[in-house]
């Protein structure tokens, strides 16, 4: 029945994305009364990612080192730098720029996995740059808010790094220690039967900050499409730049796959959490707007990257 479950969100998870939000947006305020879960529901989240997670996959370093070198380039560099640029030109409203720049300075998404599987891109890449990158997370994060939120707004930076720890690198430890002990056991007597219900906590956290932002929904205005639109071009832009900058600089087209899915997935429940726990709820829109596209765009660049592998091998 689990895995049953599990499948049918895995199938309808561009739906039941957008459909969560909806449904946290008509929820209002009563369901943000529930924002103090979303710390203990993301790092289920990470913990329940992290068992199929595995310590020999940094040796995947050695192999590839300049994909893993130019993946974590592209993902707090360039899209940043990026994202900020376009939020700073089009909007001119501190608050907006510091979550768009939020949206894809987050670590890369698990569910990159999912793709880069599907597309037969390289696994083992793909979850050493997930487990690399989320590592990193608690020194990289806070310095690109640092640079980008100036005077606007102040930041605790020893409670976002602790924050960060305690949802992220911790549940990654855990898993991860817990599936090189068990030799990969745990991911079919834990892992599995867990999957569903992270999916569900997914749900929850996105229906839950749905209700953080609707006040904004009450007074709908182009502002919004803006928002909306921004955040979809944005979304497009990830993949579009990636693609190119793998053909030229990595070669193999495994490789080439696995770097465009990083590059364009963002585990942007980390993002939504950071958002509402630090920030002022403005700051929350163009976070939580990223999961209305996120899926939609890898389903779509799955079929783009299943021609570019065509035309590779011709």
């Amino acid at each position: 029945m689990l895995e049953k479950l599990n499948g049918f969100i895995q199938k309808w998870i561009a739906v039941i994305t957008p459909l969560s939000l909806v449904i946290g947006v008509l929820l209002g305020d009563f369901g943000s009364q529930f924002l103090f879960l979303i710390t203990f529901l993301f790092a289920f989240m990470t913990f329940t990612g992290a068992l199929g997670m595995d310590f020999k996959d940094f040796k995947t370093v050695i192999k590839h080192p300049a994909a893993i070198l130019i993946s974590l380039v592209f993902l707090h560099i360039l899209m940043p730098v990026w994202a900020y640029l376009l939020a700073t030109v089009i909007f001119d409203d501190p608050l907006y720029t510091i979550g768009f720049t939020l949206a894809v300075a987050v670590p890369t998404g698990v569910t990159s996995v999912i793709w880069v599987s599907v597309t037969r891109g390289n696994l083992p890449l793909t979850l050493s740059i997930i487990l690399i990158d989320t590592l990193l997370a608690p020194i990289i994060l806070p310095l690109i808010l640092i640079a980008i939120s100036g005077e606007a707004v102040s930041i605790d930076n020893k409670e976002l790094i602790m924050g960060l720890i305690w949802m992220i690198v911790l549940p990654t430890l855990l898993g991860v220690t817990l599936n090189q002990l068990t030799k990969g056991r745990v991911r079919e007597t834990l892992g599995k039967p867990l999957a569903p219900f992270s999916k569900i906590s997914l749900m929850l956290i996105i229906m839950i900050n749905g209700s953080v932002i609707s006040p904004y929904f009450y007074d709908f205005s182009w502002e919004i499409i803006g928002v909306l639109l921004l955040v979809l071009f944005i979304t497009i832009s990830g993949y579009a730049f990636a693609l190119p900058i793998g053909h030229y600089l990595l070669k193999d087209p495994a490789v080439i796959t696995a770097f465009t899915f990083n590059a364009g997935m963002r585990n942007i429940s980390v993002g939504v959490v950071i958002a509402t726990a630090y920030f002022p709820a403005k700051v929350a829109m163009p976070v939580v707007f990223c999961m209305l596209f996120q899926q939609v765009m890898a389903s779509f660049f799955s079929k783009v990257i299943e021609r570019y592998q065509a035309y590779r091998l011709y």
